[in-house]
């Protein structure tokens, strides 16, 4: 099971760095870092939860998966948030100077 997961998760990333690349969209390293904590912490919550249901312990599942889903859920949001404002700001001033 892990291992499938790794595999689209490294699909995945590799689709991301190309299609960056592709529309020049510039990020900074600690913003890669955000997104792989983000990753990692949404990962476990699942992986947590289901694990606590096939144990039938539904509240332990819930409860791991609100303590661990809601930083992932914050720290992609900064990882998608921070680049995305970052160049349209920078489109916008462009925008600007070519006016």
């Amino acid at each position: 099971m892990l291992f499938i997961i790794g595999m689209v998760a490294g699909a995945g990333l590799m689709w991301l760095v190309f299609w960056l690349t592709q529309n020049k969209v510039a990020v900074r390293w600690y913003e890669w870092i955000l997104g792989a904590l983000g990753f990692i912490l949404a990962v476990w919550a699942i992986h947590d939860f289901f694990a606590s249901m096939a144990e039938y312990n539904e509240a332990a599942g819930r409860t791991l998966l609100w303590i661990l889903g809601i930083p992932a859920i914050i720290l992609l949001a900064l990882a998608i948030s921070l680049p995305w404002r970052r160049n349209r700001k920078l489109k916008a001033v462009v925008a600007e100077t070519v006016k």
